[in-house]
């Protein structure tokens, strides 16, 4: 039987335009990203590995190193939560396509108690764009987001963020990462936005609104679901033009002036779940035609053990598994 993937292609217009955009907006953005980088563990905080550059340098770099207050603190700060989601991806450039049946089963999959915040430093790329063709964000269409994480130079926090792609314009998202659920993580971003916001002088209509805090939470689980099975052992990534890589954090090339960083020729795309999207197609033409049972995903859990020798050096192992599908036409996970 022939299986037709399900995967949406809109245009790659948008994420290369935001990216052209704040080019020309910032035109010293990319050789200040240098300098910072360079400065990594020399004159400056050595922050993680998977951060490309925390949130204090992008923030230096929207308002041209200069000092800024008030009304226009919180448009360097947008400005900077731009940057900082772009200006990563500018880099790597990759753009994940899940299938479309696959994506919609994962985002269904809601996740319950502690957010993995660990597993979620494992992000492929410093930034990544994901598309969503036809996903809400309250009235909002997104056409997909960025995702990048952040390291606090002060508090050393850990941040997930994400930089939604919507008709109206680019929205920041945060989830402060800890052992603590989805709708605390929202919790502790508005409760530092508003300390940032008093400290400033300034007001943000619905900081203060218990409900926001509920509705972002339970709004940004599917994308978070989406997230975490990049970051999971193992997904189902494919480049149909290059079979067998793997995205991964673009390396420095040595150059006359030191080593840099070199954004590659045009976006690459990933494609994700289409061997579990076949076999949800395939179960359900089955289920159609009454010579099968129609599958589900086993919803995505963490799973510890132990390895090594019984009488030696033990390891204990926590994972995170991904979403199996179970009850199908052929056990795929």
């Amino acid at each position: 039987m022939t299986r037709t993937s399900t995967i949406i292609r809109p245009p790659l217009r948008g994420p290369l335009q935001h990216l052209n955009e704040t080019s020309r907006r910032f035109p010293a953005a990319w050789q200040r990203v240098e300098i910072f980088r360079q400065g990594r563990g020399v004159d400056l905080p050595k922050w993680p590995a998977w951060c490309f550059l925390p949130m204090a340098a992008w923030l230096a770099i929207a308002s041209d190193g200069e000092p800024v207050e008030g009304g226009a603190l919180l448009a360097a700060a947008g400005d900077a939560a731009t940057l900082a989601a772009v200006g990563a991806w500018r880099y790597s450039q990759g753009i994940y396509r899940f299938d479309t049946d696959a994506g919609a089963a994962l985002a269904d999959t809601l996740m319950q108690g502690e957010m993995p915040s660990e597993v979620l430093l494992r992000l492929p790329e410093w930034s990544a764009y994901i598309e969503t063709p036809g996903r809400k964000w309250a009235n909002l269409e997104i056409d997909g987001f960025w995702v990048h994480l952040e390291w606090d130079a002060n508090s050393q926090r850990k941040e997930l963020r994400f930089l939604l792609d919507t008709g109206a314009g680019l929205l920041p998202q945060i989830l402060h990462l800890g052992p603590w659920t989805v709708t605390e993580a929202v919790d502790r971003w508005y409760a530092e936005a508003r300390k940032n916001a008093a400290s400033a002088g300034i007001h943000v209509p619905g900081l203060d609104n218990p409900d926001a805090v509920q509705a972002t939470g339970a709004a940004i689980q599917p994308l978070l679901a989406m997230v975490l099975y990049l970051c999971s052992d193992e997904p189902e990534i494919d480049d149909q033009e290059a079979p067998g890589e793997r995205p991964a954090r673009p390396k420095p090339t040595r150059t006359k002036k030191g080593w840099r960083l070199f954004p590659p020729k045009k976006p690459r795309i990933w494609t994700v779940g289409e061997k579990i999207g076949s076999v949800l197609r395939d179960a359900q033409q089955g289920e159609a035609s009454g010579r099968a049972v129609r599958p589900h995903l086993r919803r995505a859990h963490w799973h510890g053990f132990w390895t090594g020798p019984r009488d030696g050096e033990r390891k204990f192992i926590y994972k995170w598994l991904p979403p199996t599908v179970v009850a199908g036409a052929r056990d795929d996970p």
